[in-house]
């Protein structure tokens, strides 16, 4: 199977760390960003902070004007939603010129369940404090959480990394399912378009984490049940029907997760991903990746 070799991936460019772990060791995480472009033309980016007391403790909000000097103007803790845990959010500057942040929670112990809500604010600074409400709810049978949400000509599309909850201790097993909606906020459920491979590298789980304009993507993968947060980044295309999404890989293409990729209005793209340590923390990174000649 070819590589799209023109896909913006970690090591690219020089990396810079925009945000530490919050701690040393395994369960110290910085990442799962999402980053949007303001209408000036600066950075504003979402991301989760994770500890091993806390687990996904926060959302945190970040302004910046190149995209790795990240500036806080805003923290949302777990507690808000009565959730366990926080993880990827969703990051979208909406048509009318208001901001959109779409969070995954989860629910509390012993519950795998997950669930996504959405906040509105004029401006990044005010998200935080905006009222919420869940347009993901997910069902007793699914947990839904790591959206990718982008605005189209027809309204709104997103791919929502979903975990069946069917098999108690099984919950870690991932695919990715699509929706769509003339507003962003009433979502219709198109249904699972990314699968695992079995007896592949990524036979135990498929989250997507960005779709480009020419249809190229990325997504976390794992073969195992022993690597759930030791996913890698693989690449696909979408297939032309309705958010369908097919590998383009046999096998991995970067040891890293959570990509996220910011396509520039002069070319090229600002990336950040989730990179692991020695040590088995997290950072977030990011890399300006010049456009293919």
């Amino acid at each position: 199977m070819e590589r799209v070799s023109a896909f913006p991936l970690p090591g690219s460019a020089p990396a810079t760390v925009v945000a530490e772990p919050p701690g040393a060791g395994p369960g110290h995480w910085a990442g799962s960003s999402s980053a949007a472009l303001d209408e000036d033309g600066t950075f504003v980016v979402a991301y989760r902070l994770r500890n091993v007391a806390a687990r996904g403790a926060s959302t945190g909000i970040a302004r910046s004007e190149d995209g790795e000097r990240l500036t806080t103007v805003g923290v949302i803790g777990r507690e808000r939603f009565g959730a366990f845990s926080m993880e990827r959010p969703a990051l979208v500057r909406a048509g009318d010129g208001r901001w959109r942040l779409y969070v995954c929670c989860a629910s509390p112990e012993p519950s795998k369940h997950w669930w996504i809500d959405l906040l509105e604010a004029d401006d990044p600074e005010s998200l935080a404090a905006a009222e919420a409400r869940t347009v993901f709810p997910g069902d007793q049978q699914t947990g839904v959480k790591d959206p990718v949400v982008r605005r189209i000509d027809e309204g709104w599309e997103a791919w929502i990394c979903c975990h069946p909850l069917d098999e108690p201790g099984e919950e870690d097993r991932m695919t990715t399912a699509y929706a769509t909606s003339a507003d962003g906020i009433d979502w219709e459920w198109g249904g699972t378009v990314l699968r695992p491979r079995p007896g592949t590298w990524d036979a135990r789980g498929t989250r997507v984490t960005s779709v480009l304009p020419d249809g190229s993507a990325s997504y976390d993968g794992r073969a195992t049940k022993e690597q759930n947060f030791f996913e890698r980044t693989g690449l696909a295309r979408l297939t032309g029907n309705r958010g369908e999404l097919e590998q383009t890989n046999d096998d991995a293409a970067v040891d890293a997760r959570y990509l996220d990729v910011l396509p520039l209005p002069g070319g090229g793209y600002r990336i950040w991903y989730e990179a692991r340590l020695p040590d088995e923390s997290h950072e977030l990174r990011t890399e300006l990746v010049a456009a293919q000649a």
